[in-house]
């Protein structure tokens, strides 16, 4: 149940400590705490992600116009607020996503009431609200709320659900840049029959079982450090760099809309991905290996994986994408994924601390974490994490190096009227 208490004390500090470096930063760790305090599964949390930024990025940039806007078009308003206009369409967002919640309307009202009053307030208040109607609207018809009809099969390689299935949906949600949720699918995952499978398995098997004496001590923490999956996780770090780079209030909310936009049409992608090759999770092919017909890859009928198996296809590793999708973003937008040390808590690995000076670095520890929680076959995690299969993480982007959301694209390259968001091209 979702602990009022909590959301209104994160409010409240945002308000009056520094802490809190900016409106934009404010509101990403409000949403953030409201998604995960209400268990709002990955997908669905991304995509309330993703709308949040892109109203704070819209609304602040409506004052200052620098960049094309992403969904809104709203007039220029005269003297403005901006982080008035961006507390406004934030919580006007999450208001309109979570109309039975209190808590929006309740931090938005402590937020807004910190500020001094004046015209300028008012103005942006008001044109936050426009623009979070505008992207409310523009988003109200994107096949989130279509029903579940997934049917699962049964054969030799074919995924089999653990329990009511994450993301079955997904691949019919309209995403925010790509002009369709198959634009990047992957390769199909490896042959049963082939020795690259027998591997996967059998070091699966190894490795990954929840008595396995074969996972060293920092393999297992890498493993528990990476089960938290969703906004949680990740944007602690985009936060971070945020501060680090000291990105004023526009080039913030855009650094920020670019990665919560990037997340949830990786989401899109992985799902469709999934929800197409529908390869079985090592629980199911560990326990039916007398029936892949491989010689090399012998039936354990009582092995138990790590930990609970994920409730979606395993190929390809969404989580090793969310992960590269950030660090895509970072390498394009700051020309490098080199960056300040960031670090990291986990709800799942308790009083553990990582950090890391790299990007990718960050991506390839989730990548081989994935191999130990059992989460991923180990070639599909290594070729779904990175560069490898980064046309899975990443956006087009126009030819002009300041088109667009100006994010990379590995193959096959768009060509110019290919579809995709206005927001991030210089404003003429």
């Amino acid at each position: 149940m979702l602990n009022r208490a909590v959301l209104l004390a994160i409010a409240a500090s945002c308000i009056s400590t520094p802490v809190c470096a900016d409106v934009i930063s404010d509101w990403n760790e409000t949403a953030v705490s409201f998604v995960t305090a209400r268990q709002v599964p990955p997908p669905q949390a991304e995509r309330t992600m993703a709308m949040v930024h892109v109203a704070m990025f819209d609304a602040v940039n409506a004052i200052e116009r620098r960049y094309q806007p992403c969904i809104a078009q709203v007039p220029p308003p005269g003297p403005a607020s901006k982080q008035a206009a961006a507390a406004a369409a934030a919580g006007m967002v999450l208001v309109g996503l979570y109309p039975e919640a209190a808590e929006p309307k309740a931090i938005m009202a402590a937020y807004l009431a910190a500020m001094p009053s004046g015209d300028a307030k008012s103005a942006g208040v008001r044109l936050g609200e426009a623009v979070a109607a505008q992207v409310l609207e523009a988003r109200a018809n994107d096949g989130s709320q279509a029903p579940d009809t997934y049917r699962s099969k049964s054969a030799a390689g074919i995924y089999i659900p653990t329990a009511l299935t994450v993301g079955s949906t997904w691949p019919n949600l309209k995403p925010f840049a790509l002009t369709s949720a198959s634009q990047f699918r992957p390769k199909p995952p490896v042959a049963l029959g082939s020795g690259q499978w027998a591997a996967d398995y059998n070091e699966i098997k190894l490795l990954g079982g929840r008595t396995s004496t074969q996972r060293s001590a920092r393999q297992t923490e890498d493993a528990r450090f990476w089960l938290t999956p969703g906004p949680v996780i990740y944007y602690p770090v985009v936060r971070q760099l945020a501060a680090a780079k000291n990105l004023d209030l526009v080039d913030g909310a855009r650094f920020m809309a670019l990665v919560a936009i990037a997340r949830n049409d990786a989401f899109v992608a992985v799902f469709d991905a999934k929800y197409h090759y529908e390869f079985w999770r090592p629980i199911t092919a560990i326990r039916n290996g007398d029936i892949d017909d491989n010689p090399n890859t012998e039936r354990d009928a009582a092995w138990q994986p790590f930990d609970i198996t994920p409730m979606h296809p395993e190929y390809p590793c969404a989580h090793c994408i969310m992960s590269g999708t950030i660090a895509s973003v970072v390498e394009q937008l700051f020309g490098t994924a080199d960056v300040p040390e960031v670090t990291l808590t986990s709800p799942t690995a308790p009083g553990v601390r990582h950090s890391w000076t790299n990007m990718w670095a960050l991506t390839d520890e989730v990548s081989q974490a994935r191999i130990w929680a059992v989460r991923t076959w180990g070639v599909v995690s290594v070729n779904t994490s990175s560069r490898a299969s980064c046309s899975l993480q990443t956006f087009p982007a126009h030819a002009e190096p300041s088109a667009c959301w100006g994010l990379p694209v590995c193959e096959p390259q768009l060509p110019p009227t290919s579809r995709a968001p206005d927001c991030g091209g210089r404003s003429g």
